[in-house]
């Protein structure tokens, strides 16, 4: 058993797609790697953590996203980035993030304005704010009409003393840790599903 990185990496030439993967190396050096001559920009980091066992956690994610791997020889996977992180912080020794965010941002400085625009172009993640719905804003679980939680930023929510995703929150309160979820299709706003909200607010983004 060996400690290192499991990460979560997203590419703006590739809409829906995540990469699952790991490393006990720099991740600078990984990130060169995949950045081959076939990619057209960088990969960029959304998650990452340091984990006990980064072998075994990899596998629990291939297995539990094996069916939404597009190819069995590659690690990409048809989900939502919130999707997996919500399963891989639970597992989380260090959240690495922003150390790797930094090190992404260096794989090629000139390709980064090509990916700005590409992203520009699509719709945003959700962002509570953006969507009208301020912090200490109170969302239902749509699961049993009763469970809320409320919104603690932009993109995150707080429940029992806690903050992390909506995703990662359904994932506990459906308890189904092996499954992927995806949080805003389970709660509601004054009424209205997150999911409704968010078409209202990013669903004419050109």
């Amino acid at each position: 058993m060996t400690e290192g990185i499991v990460y979560v990496l997203t590419n703006p030439a590739m809409p829906g797609i995540v990469k699952i993967g790991k490393t006990t190396r720099g991740m600078g050096a990984r990130l060169n790697e995949l950045y081959s001559t076939g990619v057209p920009l960088p990969f960029e980091c959304a998650y990452a953590t340091r984990v006990d066992d980064e072998s075994k956690v990899e596998r629990a994610f291939h297995q539990a996203f094996g069916p939404y791997r597009i190819n069995p020889r590659r690690e990409f996977f048809d989900i939502e980035p919130e999707q997996a992180i919500a399963l891989l912080e639970l597992m989380a020794l260090e959240d690495m993030t922003p150390a790797l965010q930094e090190e992404a941002s260096q794989v090629d400085v000139e390709a980064k304005a090509g990916a700005d625009k590409l992203k520009r172009s699509r719709r945003p993640p959700l962002n509570y704010l953006e969507m009208g719905i301020p912090v200490g804003a109170t969302l239902l679980y749509e699961g049993d009409g009763e469970t809320v939680c409320t919104v603690s930023d932009g993109r995150r929510v707080e429940y029992q003393g806690q903050t992390m995703s909506i995703s990662k929150l359904t994932a506990e309160l459906r308890n189904t840790p092996g499954r992927p979820i995806r949080g805003p299709g389970h709660w509601s706003y004054n009424g209205r599903l997150l999911d409704d909200l968010y078409e209202e607010t990013y669903g004419q983004i050109d």
